[in-house]
């Protein structure tokens, strides 16, 4: 501990008498850390002072008969700098300590005290040096013994667990790891936080993982139930492959020494992570063998190994979810597939396909796809129900749907959106467009330079199954209009209209373009 204004009052050997009444000091004023103690006798000596020193005069620079205004100005200029105390020592100058100094100390609230003609002021000096001398000494072995500590935990078998419960038994504060997916995985003390505060920590650790970047953060939290918090966050691992995020309660009171053992936590803690993510990389691999032989419709070994590793495959009805997978992201989503899986005892099943992941998974689950599409802004093509014989068909579905939540944007796509549709929607929503605008550019340039409805009319005249009459009313034109429409869009793209295959074929062009 750094001495203070009261450590100086309490040694005996000092005899320091404290004369500003302590009902006239702000709260805390005397259990202020006391960083020097210096003496001037110079109307002015605040330019050598900083805050949290105490200051010993003898008064020379005070009249006799000491003008108030005089010393209420030099006590504001010592309050402004934020000195700790005032010390005035007695009969070398004059007998005790001017009145208009002990009222401007206590109109200002600044701690005031009397040193005896005994006590030399180099005494005052030499204590608060060799108090600050152990105090440094002192937080060098803390930080040695709490280094050591810290290391022996990482040895433990769960050793991240260990190594931030050290930490937080170690300088008093709430710890919490946050892991690639957003979840907070484990803290210390278990359940030392509590809400809002660790809402908003898990929130603002979760935008620092979008963002991709290493990065420190502050964090004030719990301000709307009044109880505001301060958290220190910072990122675990590289940039574009972050791993988590530590967040540190109340961490702006460390000094020198305390943040040195934080960041050797940092360390060991991103050390940690970066070895589970060897190792998922492994799992990883091996969840993608698995996956192969269970698309191509076997599903005996993933069944066995999956037992093994994870739990239980799904039980149908089963769905497949398929997503792309970006590098700015695979990390993260492989994270949260992973809680999700450990949370369901297995029941879930995920790999990598090329650049996708294909997720299986029960059809009570469903809601995991809206999950991963919102949480990382991804495009997921969800397939129908099938049984686990279906699963290559599923497969296939999931992958269509992918590629209509692509074009879309719309985030999730179910395959049943696009059968409900129609082969033909489906086909022309594919690769067809450019052969569309050509199959229609006889009819769009004869709009374009006579202002003619062409396009329009075949639509609405496909729409209602050739029909001239229901074309005319929902055109709200004559019948015979729409006739001779027809003939002319029949003469321009030098097709007969009146059979089916036509008919179909212009109207998937019509689908194309939209």
């Amino acid at each position: 501990m750094q001495p203070t204004v009261q450590t100086l009052l309490d040694r005996p050997e000092l005899a320091l008498t404290l004369l500003t009444p302590a009902d006239a000091m702000p709260d805390g004023a005397l259990a202020a850390n006391v960083a020097w103690a210096h003496s001037s006798d110079l109307a002015d000596p605040t330019p050598f002072l900083d805050a949290g020193h105490v200051l010993l005069t003898t008064g020379t620079q005070f009249e006799p008969d000491a003008d108030p205004a005089f010393a209420a100005d030099y006590v504001r200029r010592l309050r402004e700098t934020g000195i700790a105390a005032l010390g005035f020592g007695t009969e070398v100058i004059r007998a005790g300590t001017p009145g208009a100094l002990v009222d401007a100390c206590a109109g200002q609230g600044l701690p005031l005290f009397e040193v005896p003609y005994r006590v030399p002021f180099i005494a005052i000096v030499r204590l608060v040096a060799d108090l600050l001398a152990e105090d440094a000494y002192a937080r060098h072995t803390w930080a040695l013994a709490a280094q050591r500590a810290i290391s022996l935990a990482a040895l433990r078998p769960d050793g991240l667990s260990a190594t931030l419960g050290e930490l937080s038994h170690r300088i008093g504060s709430w710890v919490g790891l946050v892991d690639a997916s957003g979840a907070l995985d484990r803290e210390a003390p278990g359940g030392g936080l509590g809400q809002p505060a660790l809402g908003e920590v898990v929130g603002e650790a979760r935008s620092m993982l979008r963002r991709g970047q290493r990065a420190s953060r502050t964090l004030v939290a719990g301000e709307s139930v009044g109880s505001p918090q301060r958290f220190t966050l910072q990122t675990l691992g590289s940039g574009g492959a972050l791993r988590g995020v530590l967040a540190i309660g109340d961490s702006a009171e460390l000094d020198q020494a305390g943040r040195e053992v934080v960041t050797s936590v940092i360390a060991l803690a991103g050390l940690a992570l970066e070895q589970n993510r060897d190792l998922d990389r492994a799992r990883g691999h091996l969840r993608t063998g698995l996956l192969s032989g269970i698309l191509s419709g076997d599903t005996s070994l993933a069944e066995r190994v999956a037992g093994e590793m994870w739990g239980p495959l799904p039980s149908a009805p089963l769905r497949i979810a398929v997503t792309d997978a970006p590098a700015l992201h695979v990390d993260r989503l492989t994270e949260l597939l992973e809680l999700r899986v450990e949370e369901r005892g297995g029941r879930l099943f995920f790999g990598r396909d090329e650049d996708t992941v294909v997720i299986v998974l029960e059809e009570a689950d469903t809601a995991l796809a809206e999950e991963v599409a919102a949480e990382f802004e991804l495009p997921v093509g969800l397939s129908d129900a099938v049984t686990a014989a279906g699963i290559p068909l599923a497969h296939e579905q999931a992958l269509r749907a992918l590629e209509r939540a692509r074009e879309t944007g719309a985030g999730v796509v179910r395959f049943d959106e696009i059968s409900r549709q129609g082969v033909l929607a489906f086909l022309a929503r594919t690769d067809a467009r450019a052969v569309a605008l050509a199959t229609l550019a006889p009819l769009t340039e004869h709009d374009t330079a006579n202002g003619t409805a062409l396009v329009e009319t075949i639509r609405a005249w496909l729409e209602h199954g050739g029909q001239y009459d229901a074309t005319a009313q929902a055109l709200g034109v004559h019948r015979h209009t729409v006739r001779g429409r027809v003939a002319l869009a029949e003469r321009l793209l030098a097709r007969d209209l009146s059979g089916f295959h036509a008919r179909a074929d212009l109207w998937a062009a019509l689908l194309a373009v939209g």
